[in-house]
């Protein structure tokens, strides 16, 4: 989402908006409710850049009430204790999670750069006991015209905005009936 080199306005349409179908992550989850227990088990497969494999065991309360959820990653030997997503605004929410092994590598500081976000999982169910989910974002920057009179600036200057979406994740969701 450069704006170029020199800091001109790109050229082309294809340089101000770039849709990517290709999904960079697949995920095949097998889930078995017993006694007021969501089991899962997740096998995740990552595409480019880092072409990994990940496999992990998920429970999860079935109450709407459901306060926790637990991750183990056998193949990181890593556990986290994850709180129920408290929505702060209406796209916005916060999620506390407790890593009893930590490690340096789970941080993470993004800033601001004046491109806006939006994430989102769209369900589908093929029937009962196998939905797809697709995670999809969108990163933007609104077209913008100034103008000004009298001063330093152009009388008309126009930025047309761009365009970033791609559909990162795709999901099939396998649930046993209980």
């Amino acid at each position: 989402m450069d704006s170029g080199s020199n800091g001109e306005e790109p050229t082309s349409w294809e340089e101000l908006y770039n849709i990517n179908l290709i999904p960079s992550e697949l995920f095949l989850k097998f889930r078995k409710e017993i006694e007021g227990i969501r089991v899962g088990v997740n096998l995740e497969f990552y595409n480019a850049p880092i072409n990994e494999f990940q496999g992990k065991i998920v429970l999860k309360p079935l109450s709407p009430e459901r306060r926790w959820k637990f991750i183990y990653e056998p193949i990181h030997q890593d556990v986290r204790i994850l709180s129920k997503k408290i929505p702060v605004t209406k796209f916005l929410n916060l999620q506390v999670w407790f890593d009893p092994f930590p490690h340096l590598e789970n941080f993470s500081v993004s800033g601001g750069d004046g491109i806006s976000r939006i994430q989102n999982k769209t369900s589908l169910g093929l029937f009962p006991g196998m939905d797809l989910r697709f995670g999809w974002r969108a990163d933007y920057v609104l077209p913008e015209i100034t103008g000004a009179l009298g001063a330093d600036e152009p009388l008309f200057n126009m930025n047309s905005g761009r365009l970033q979406a791609s559909l990162d994740r795709v999901e099939a969701i396998l649930t046993h009936p209980s």
